[in-house]
């Protein structure tokens, strides 16, 4: 197979045109057949329209505009061959390594390279956990593409991987509040960190909010009307309601008491209480757990932070949604060198190795 090579600003439009076909497939559909799965320890969630050969094309395109790398055209001959080496400079979780693979893959299918780590291992500051070789102007092409999504996947899944162990028993999950366009890579590196996911999207789970609620006039009028659409439409999903008050989960009880309903979980939300000592009072979140008494899964939703996620998951709830953990991402920070011992002389002047 040959080579990407930005021989001339002639051949970008070919090589990374953002037009594309959107297809109704899995992501697991979308992985070229030439990556190695080896490294894929943690698969990525499945959506039916998620193009991710699409999203590494768009995200390359966006690099080279239609010149190409002008710095690498410049500097660095097309036959001269190196080897790089993915170094950590901070502690953390890493995520990525897939989809780096996935992305070398896209740049030169000839690029080699090798893991001492895998996704979800942790890395600890100054460690050198990767390495690519092959030609040195496709490997500067696709480092910076390869470094975002890295960083960010990693940064995701370390703060998942906290939130995860101090939400014990209960289990954490992200919501949709994803950067637009990495939907499912926001929703990978969850499930990398060691959580779990809430809805891929509008189309896999019903969710009545309070703004459904508002409109249908009434709590019981939308799981009412969500029972009757799914019924018409022959659709089996989960269906999970928004409640803000006690009254509100006792209205719900005794509704799906008296009447059959699709309803799964409840969401019991800003049930959690910030205290002025910054503290949290979950007394209110505990009563609800105890009055669902097992019924349906809950779902505990509202200040919910590093420091308040221990205490929510002792209440009993299912699961802990936070949107923290995807849009308030802190980039895990990961270098690509290939002059690795001065990158480590320059990391340890200013810190960062």
């Amino acid at each position: 197979m040959s080579r990407i090579i930005f021989s001339s600003p002639s051949t970008l439009p070919q090589l990374y045109s953002t037009s594309r076909r959107i297809v109704k497939m899995s992501v697991a559909q979308t992985i070229n057949p030439g990556v190695s799965f080896r490294s894929m320890v943690v698969k990525p969630p499945s959506h039916p329209t998620y193009d991710m050969k699409g999203v590494i094309k768009l995200a390359l395109a966006e690099d080279a505009g239609d010149r190409g790398d002008v710095t690498c055209l410049a500097t660095i001959p097309f036959e001269m061959e190196v080897e790089a080496h993915f170094l950590a400079k901070e502690d953390g979780i890493v995520a990525g390594i897939s989809l780096a693979e996935m992305i070398f893959h896209e740049v030169d299918p000839s690029l080699k390279v090798e893991w001492s780590q895998k996704d979800g291992d942790y890395v600890q500051k100054g460690l050198q956990f990767g390495k690519v070789s092959g030609q040195a102007h496709n490997i500067v092409v696709a480092e910076r593409v390869v470094l975002n999504f890295m960083q960010r996947m990693s940064g995701i899944a370390t703060l998942t991987k906290t939130m995860a162990d101090a939400a014990c028993p209960a289990c954490i999950l992200e919501t949709r509040k994803t950067a637009p366009g990495l939907r499912l890579v926001d929703k990978w590196a969850v499930l990398i960190g060691g959580g779990r996911n809430h809805r891929m999207g509008l189309f896999d789970m019903v969710m009545i909010k309070d703004n459904h609620i508002s409109i249908a006039g009434g709590i019981i009028n939308a799981i009412k009307s969500v029972d009757q659409y799914l019924e018409q439409q022959n659709l089996q999903m989960e269906v999970e309601v928004e409640t803000r008050t006690l009254e509100e989960v006792d209205e719900v009880l005794r509704y799906t008491s008296q009447t059959k309903s699709s309803l799964t979980r409840i969401m019991l939300d800003n049930m959690v209480i910030p205290l002025p000592n910054g503290d949290v009072d979950v007394s209110m979140l505990k009563d609800a757990v105890e009055m669902i008494n097992g019924r349906f899964e809950t779902e505990a939703s509202g200040n919910v932070t590093l420091e308040t996620v221990h205490k929510i998951g002792q209440t009993g709830v299912t699961y802990i949604s936070s949107g923290a953990l995807t849009h308030s991402v802190k980039a895990l920070d990961i270098s690509l060198k290939i002059d690795t011992e001065l990158a480590l002389q320059v990391g340890r002047r200013t810190k960062r190795a």
